[in-house]
């Protein structure tokens, strides 16, 4: 009798230990609310979620902030706004609701930046954004911004749309050219008048001072245009 009231021992602790070991499980299992909502907010975006672009998601008040998984989930991409019913580890069906923002990493002025500027790294510190506030035009890489020069003026804090810079400006029109032509190995040179702005690798239309002919060329460095032929 005492080896077999032994053996029920073992086998109520070796049953105690799986039981705590299950439920140890089970309650690892049970993650933090947010994190589910932006699992289901992001499935829910698909393509429109930029490479640099994170899910900030806020509770409303009084909600459950933990559980195993959502049931139910429905999203206002338009504002961000969700509600969400969340089975806790009990087995139990809370409803949740909040705002899922879409969020993006962008390159924004340090100061306000005036036209025919070269905006240099000092110039642009990054900020997080709602994507909604930063537009499909804004330029998201500061490498896309560094070196370039301001078309229009850059406002200090705001996302960069990308027509307002350009590559610099290495002709101006009206400016007296050097004329470059490549024939058959010779080069030739003469003298020209730019008809209109150019940066680095344009195309553009330059007159010929000595026979006061237009010709198209392409701009190679300051005052330098180049004819290939």
């Amino acid at each position: 009798m005492p080896r077999l009231s032994m053996l029920k021992t073992l086998t109520i602790q070796a049953f105690a230990a799986c039981v705590l070991l299950w439920a140890t499980q089970v309650q690892a299992l049970t993650l933090p609310v947010t994190e589910l909502v932006e699992e289901r907010a992001a499935a829910e975006m698909g393509r429109a979620i930029p490479a640099n672009g994170r899910i900030d998601v806020r509770l409303a008040k009084g909600v459950i902030h933990e559980g195993e998984f959502i049931q139910e989930f429905w999203m206002d991409q338009q504002t961000g706004q969700f509600i969400a019913n969340v089975v806790t580890e009990h087995g139990e069906t809370q409803r949740v609701w909040g705002v899922a923002v879409m969020t993006v990493e962008v390159p924004v002025p340090s100061r306000r930046i005036m036209p025919d500027e070269i905006v240099g790294p000092e110039d642009l510190t990054l900020v997080e954004l709602p994507l909604q506030r930063v537009g499909s035009f804004a330029l998201f890489d500061a490498n896309e911004l560094v070196g370039k020069q301001v078309r229009r003026m850059l406002v200090a804090g705001r996302p960069v749309p990308r027509h307002s810079v350009i590559p610099p400006i290495i002709i101006t029109r009206g400016e007296k050219v050097k004329i470059l032509l490549n024939y058959g190995g010779l080069q030739l040179s003469a003298r020209g008048r730019a008809m209109s702005d150019a940066h680095a690798g344009q195309e553009l239309r330059v007159v010929n001072l000595s026979s006061n002919k237009a010709i198209s060329a392409i701009a190679a460095a300051d005052g330098i245009v180049k004819v290939e032929k």
